[in-house]
């Protein structure tokens, strides 16, 4: 992931059609996961092969029924503490006006990389004359782009890309190492985990939710493994979503979970699951990670015999989409069981990058097929000839079959849990693609 890009502008300069044009077809507002829902503020986007986060800020109005001049200076700030780097959008039609030349020198003072996009430029050949007034922001040149045609916006992310931060090439850590997410609700206890762990106060710990705005990553050894700990900001309910800040905070926590091989999923006992979770849950599940379910906590629950297994037996069916995923009862005040922690988050990894034999699959295979018959509709039967693992991280199989139509999502369940059955796999999504003969 190669950073935060923000759009920045006016109101109705065409930032959302730019934002949707950059994004173009892997815009996801919702996912058939449950409980995952998109915000429609930022978008993974690809250009050359890099990719980056894209957020647009025209999505962070203010409730107060403020001045357009006031909400634009609070989200040039935001995206000048947060971004990487700057895209503000102008509208030719309307020249240069007062608010932009007041943002412009907002966004000049701070030092941070702009690129100047002049919209609604659709006319094809010569720029309009009015074009060239842009040169007086005194923000570099000024580049041309429709965002309703598309035209200019490859020379736009060019700029964009010029302007990127490298990567911190230095990295602290080894190639073997594993990369652990750490992500859940604001005060779920997540920075006293690593802090227990790493044994030293890393990060600011306090029980002022949201103290840890940005990803932290401290590195420890345990048992001659070797762990990177992202710990990321809480992730808050949107209701609660009003301090502008935490729109970025979710932000990290997803591109937390992109670059994490594991991501432990920290619940609170004391308050049990919450729509929120599943966000995160959701999120992970869908990226193909390897997930641990750690409920913290667990120290100041008052219990009985039967206290553990109910709690388990709700939580099943909380997490029913990730069914995969291992639960391990936690207090990082305390360190109690954060060894069968560390225990769960190395299984599930070796589990994420495991690869399986052609040969052993497709006795599997034979053996699931003769054990249920494959459904069949109108007298045409799905028939399975041959499968095999296409990748790992998560682990990724392709079967070949007659009729991709008649693969139903239940038979395909069937198929999955077979081969957990087989081959454990536990931890870890897996993916199922069905291919016809040909294809």
């Amino acid at each position: 992931m190669n950073g935060i890009v923000a759009v920045v502008g006016r109101p109705n300069v065409g930032k959302s059609t730019l934002f949707n044009r950059i994004v173009g077809k892997r815009m996801s507002i919702v996912d058939d996961t449950p409980g995952v829902t998109r915000d429609r503020i930022y978008a993974k986007a690809e250009w050359l092969g890099k990719e980056f986060m894209l957020v647009d800020t025209g999505g962070i109005e203010p409730d107060s029924k403020d001045v357009i001049l006031s909400q634009m200076r609070m989200q040039a700030q935001l995206a000048i503490d947060k971004a990487d780097v700057i895209i503000f959008v102008t509208d030719v039609t309307s020249g240069v006006t007062a608010n932009d030349a007041d943002v412009a020198a907002m966004l000049q003072k701070s030092g941070k990389p702009v690129v100047l996009c002049v919209n609604k430029c659709d006319g094809i050949g010569e720029v309009p004359p009015e074009f060239y007034e842009f040169y007086n922001l005194g923000l570099g040149d000024p580049i041309a782009v429709s965002s309703v045609h598309g035209h200019g916006t490859g020379d736009l992310l060019d700029a964009v890309f010029e302007n990127m931060p490298e990567e911190n090439p230095q990295r602290e850590y080894s190639e073997d190492a594993i990369k652990v997410a750490v992500i859940g609700k604001p005060n779920a206890g997540k920075s006293s985990l690593v802090n227990k762990i790493a044994g030293e106060q890393r990060m600011i710990v306090s029980n002022i939710a949201g103290t840890t705005r940005d990803a932290v990553d401290t590195v420890i050894e345990r048992d001659g493994q070797e762990y990177v700990l992202i710990d990321t900001a809480g992730i808050r309910r949107k209701s609660k979503v009003n301090e502008q800040i935490e729109k970025y905070s979710v932000l990290r926590a997803y591109m937390a979970v992109d670059r994490a091989d594991v991501c432990v999923i920290m619940i609170d006992a004391t308050e049990g699951f919450t729509e929120q979770d599943s966000k995160v849950a959701g999120y992970a599940h869908e990226q193909g990670k390897a997930s641990v379910i750690a409920i913290n906590k667990w120290d100041a629950v008052e219990k009985d015999g039967k206290t553990m297994q109910e709690f388990t037996k709700k939580l099943e069916v909380d997490f029913s989409f990730m069914s995969y995923a291992p639960f391990v009862f936690i207090s990082a005040l305390t360190g109690q069981r954060v060894d069968k922690l560390f225990e769960q988050i190395k299984y599930t990894y070796s589990q994420n990058i495991r690869r399986i034999s052609t040969g052993t699959l497709n006795d599997m295979l034979g053996y699931a097929t003769a054990r249920v018959q494959p459904p069949s509709d109108k007298g045409k039967r799905l028939k399975l000839y041959y499968m095999t693992q296409a990748s790992a991280k998560p682990p990724t199989f392709v079967i070949f079959c007659n009729d991709k139509e008649l693969f139903h999502y239940s038979y395909q369940r069937y198929i999955e849990n077979q081969i957990r059955e087989s081959f454990g796999l536990d931890g870890t999504p897996i993916k199922i693609i069905a291919r016809e003969r040909g294809e």
